[in-house]
């Protein structure tokens, strides 16, 4: 299947961050469009494109803009969540640096599709080049006259904020995303009631990522049968995928979803010489992982829902056969043991415990009845938390140990003298910390 730079396409342009480079290659023809026509029939256009959200969720974005309440009095709010926070996930940040002005030509038609007058991009704060980048180019629109007061005379009034985190994965959560714009401390909130509907400020709130912005122009200036020949029928389109790992060429490659892992596997030059693929995950951290008997299955939401994983943010991240399991898994629920909020009580402990025991049999000290507690403990997470980093952290060990049971296994012991007491670790812990 080839490669279908769109976003990409004139990436080599070095001036391509500048609203000349843009414009050089079409940009800003698409808001001149789409300010003559009615915001319904925005939203309606975006519906008819299939277009899904690009942050790992897979939601559909027209239907995610159409339960905006309209003519209810209340403020509209657009929040660009670009704080791109999930291990192996690289591809925000490269649109931001590349291609910024496509992100914020998008927020204009978007914010006009909703009747937001206020939009807000946040960004994480460990990335100040593209902080830079992106405020640059929304100075350079407002200096065009695409932001501001009666943008272009239609009477449109649009302002937007470039907003820097403070380095917290849990604000790529939408909601504790909200909570950190208002200046709290970034904790998810309890849903419903749904952002579109009570989000920021307590006013309806469309939440999207960059990516899924970024195609907005896109849809808008070439219409819905040109992107519709892309992707399948219930995976529409094209997506940035960021390959990383053992590949011989890791970087970005831009293709139609339904492309297969092993046809990316190829574009990035294969595995690294004298190696083959033991497993990778099809978009970051937080989606079960696959072996090489799976890539073949084509990239699309459908089909990796149906091989018991997700395609999450499409940044697929390849390990070949030096990697130990069991020491990968550990490192992501280190992680997000470290980066959990303490919120809730699932997600807090859960974390505590599993790390814990993976800890154990990272160094061999594990026993053959842990190897079945672990399932169990992230039973008890799966579902129960009040975001998604719980999931997140219940997902990589069942799907480990679905295919990799022996190297757990293996790293178990009978010994007597190395079995764990867990409630003494919990309170020899609690008496360190305090």
């Amino acid at each position: 299947m080839p490669l279908t730079p769109v976003i990409t396409e004139h990436w080599d342009d070095p001036e391509l961050f500048t609203i000349s480079g843009y414009r050089r290659h079409g940009g800003y023809r698409a808001l001149e469009s789409a300010l003559t026509r009615d915001p319904d029939a925005l939203i309606s256009l975006v519906k008819d494109s299939g277009l899904r959200g690009r942050g790992g969720a897979g939601f559909p974005t027209g239907l995610k803009w159409s339960f905006v309440p309209q003519n209810d009095g209340k403020p509209h709010y657009l929040v660009v969540n670009a704080d791109e926070s999930e291990p192996g996930a690289c591809k925000d940040i490269p649109i931001m640096l590349a291609n910024p002005h496509a992100l914020v030509e998008g927020v204009i038609i978007t914010s006009y599709a909703i009747r937001a007058k206020h939009a807000f991009i946040y960004i994480r704060g460990e990335v100040p080049e593209a902080i830079r980048r992106v405020a640059n180019a929304v100075r350079e629109a407002r200096e065009a006259g695409y932001l501001g007061t009666d943008i272009r005379g239609t009477g449109f009034d649009l302002d937007v904020v470039v907003h820097a985190g403070a380095g917290a994965y849990i604000c790529g959560e939408e909601t504790a995303l909200l909570d950190s714009l208002e200046g709290f401390r970034g904790q998810p909130r309890l849903k419903p009631p749904f952002p579109a509907v009570a989000g920021l400020y307590a006013s309806p709130t469309v939440i999207n990522n960059v990516e899924t912005i970024c195609n907005i122009p896109y849809i808008v200036d070439r219409g819905v049968d040109w992107f519709r020949q892309f992707g399948t029928e219930k995976s529409p389109g094209f997506k940035v995928f960021a390959v990383s790992g053992h590949v011989n060429r890791p970087g970005i490659y831009e293709a139609p979803l339904g492309i297969t892992m092993r046809e990316l596997l190829d574009y990035a030059g294969g595995m690294r010489d004298g190696h083959q693929v033991k497993f990778w995950l099809p978009g970051g951290s937080s989606v079960p992982m696959l072996t090489a008997d799976h890539l073949d299955i084509p990239m699309t939401y459908e089909d990796m829902a149906a091989a018991g994983t997700m395609l999450g943010t499409g940044t697929p991240m390849i390990f070949d056969e030096t990697v130990s399991v069991v020491k990968a898994v550990t490192r992501w629920l280190e992680f997000y043991k470290h980066e959990s909020c303490g919120k809730c009580t699932p997600c807090r402990e859960g974390t505590y415990w599993i790390t814990g025991t993976l800890e154990k049999f990272e160094h061999g000290h594990g026993t053959e009845q842990e190897v079945e507690t672990l399932v169990e403990l992230c039973g008890q997470i799966m579902g129960r938390s009040f975001c998604a980093l719980g999931d997140a952290a219940a997902t990589p060990y069942p799907a480990a140990l679905k295919y990799f049971r022996d190297e757990f296994v293996a790293a178990t012991t009978t010994s007597a003298d190395d079995q764990f007491d867990p409630v003494a670790s919990y309170v020899f812990a609690g008496a360190v910390a305090r």
